[in-house]
């Protein structure tokens, strides 16, 4: 008996998505639960798992098909009446008289041995791992459920190989002649990920709708390394987290939005739409594009919760396990170019919100204190805000109350 599977729900307002890749080939033998496809939404992307347990059947869609939510896109066979079925099909099949007989088939691998099978249904974050470091899943021996691969796994093999001592010159194999005529130019044709349609589609509609601009200011950064590096250590072994310095950001903005309530704002329609609560979301860059997961509620956080958060949606974003509600909402953004190098930027607003923080790299300048100049670490802000609801003087007021409170961070305990 064949069981349908369905895309299931995807979150609000998602109604489709397409077929990225099918982790189990039509004979594999399937669990309940197991993941059999991945599915790529606007936003993430999501494994789609199996409803029953047996034998993966025909898929009814092909890779890069776009589905939606409710739509069949393959089945799964009974164990049972699948093995009846190849077994009746051997059965009758005719044998000539002076036939050999086939050889028996090669008896089933140890219960804990899982390399075959594990291979064919690694995770979307394993996969990455595997292309990453270019290793031979099959020689990996998993520790996750049921023998399956994790990423820590292939990130232990990978090591090991690492640190395998290089062949000696004997042992190296002659290099093979070169194929390609010297200045040969070559192009490769990708289609975009429906992540990356998704995030061209919504920047370019930013620019087009939004009345966009972009005021900088720099910040002095002395008093919150120094603040750091005092506490880094008392921060960690009681809060389990790295004291960073988006955690300042995080509540230095706060502040900004509370006293200027339209940076927290969005339009909607014809109405100005305020928030009395910091929903931040934190731009993060995953494997397919940037994503923003969103981190709620941070004007009633500590540090730690702050960093906590940070932490763990970074870590999701890597291992390709962030969920739509983990990305839904957010009032304003948080990007942090400073960590790829970037000396200024003019980030885009996130819409519906009406404003992005930008933050860059720290970097030691002159600058004139008291009448003399002195090397001070600095560093580069960036408000780009909807002018046609943020008006020049609040957007500068805005920052101007962010720099401030990184520059006296014990404002950032006296709410001032």
């Amino acid at each position: 008996m064949a069981v349908e599977v369905k895309v299931p729900t995807l979150g609000e307002s998602v109604t489709e998505a397409t077929i990225g890749e099918w982790l189990k080939k039509p004979g594999d033998p399937v669990k309940l639960d197991e993941p059999i496809a991945s599915l790529e939404t606007d936003k993430v992307a999501v494994e789609v798992p199996a409803p029953v347990a047996g034998v993966m059947g025909a898929y009814k869609v092909e890779v890069g098909t776009t589905v939606e939510v409710g739509a069949v896109i393959a089945t799964i066979e009974d164990a049972q009446s699948a093995g009846e079925t190849v077994q009746v099909a051997e059965r009758e099949q005719p044998q000539p008289a002076d036939q050999v007989p086939p050889a028996p088939a090669v008896a089933p691998a140890p219960a804990g041995d899982d390399h075959g099978d594990s291979a064919t249904t690694l995770s979307p974050a394993v996969r990455r791992a595997v292309l990453e470091h270019g290793v031979d899943p099959s020689s990996i021996k998993g520790t996750g459920k049921d023998g399956r691969l994790t990423k820590e796994d292939v990130l232990s093999a990978a090591k090991a190989k690492k640190d395998e001592p290089a062949p000696s010159v004997s042992q190296v194999a002659p290099a093979p002649t070169a194929t390609a005529a010297t200045g040969e130019r070559r192009e490769e044709r990708v289609k975009m990920t429906r992540l990356r349609q998704t995030i061209a589609r919504r920047l370019k509609g930013a620019q087009e709708e939004a009345a966009l601009l972009t005021t900088f200011n720099d910040v002095d950064m002395t008093a919150v390394i120094e603040a750091r590096e005092a506490y880094k250590d008392l921060f960690a072994k009681k809060h389990g987290i790295k004291l960073g310095f988006m955690s300042f950001f995080a509540k230095a903005s706060c502040l900004a939005l509370k006293d200027v309530p339209a940076v927290n704002a969005k339009i909607e329609g014809d109405e100005i739409i305020y928030h009395d609560y910091v929903d931040i979301s934190v731009a993060v860059s995953a494997p397919n594009g940037l994503v923003v997961p969103v981190v709620r509620n941070v004007d009633a956080m500590s540090f730690a919760e702050v960093e906590q958060s940070i932490a763990g949606y970074g870590q999701k974003a890597k291992d390709g396990t962030l969920t739509m509600a983990d990305m839904s909402g957010g009032t304003f953004t948080i990007s942090n170019g400073g960590v790829f190098g970037s000396l200024m930027s003019t980030p885009i607003i996130n819409p519906p919100q009406s404003a992005v923080l930008g933050l860059h790299r720290i970097e030691d300048r002159p600058v004139a204190r008291n009448g003399q100049v002195v090397i001070r670490p600095m560093m580069y802000l960036a408000l780009s805000y909807d002018h046609r609801i943020i008006d020049g003087r609040e957007a500068v007021t805005a920052l101007k109350i962010i720099k401030e409170a990184i520059e006296d961070p014990m404002r950032l305990l006296i709410d001032l």
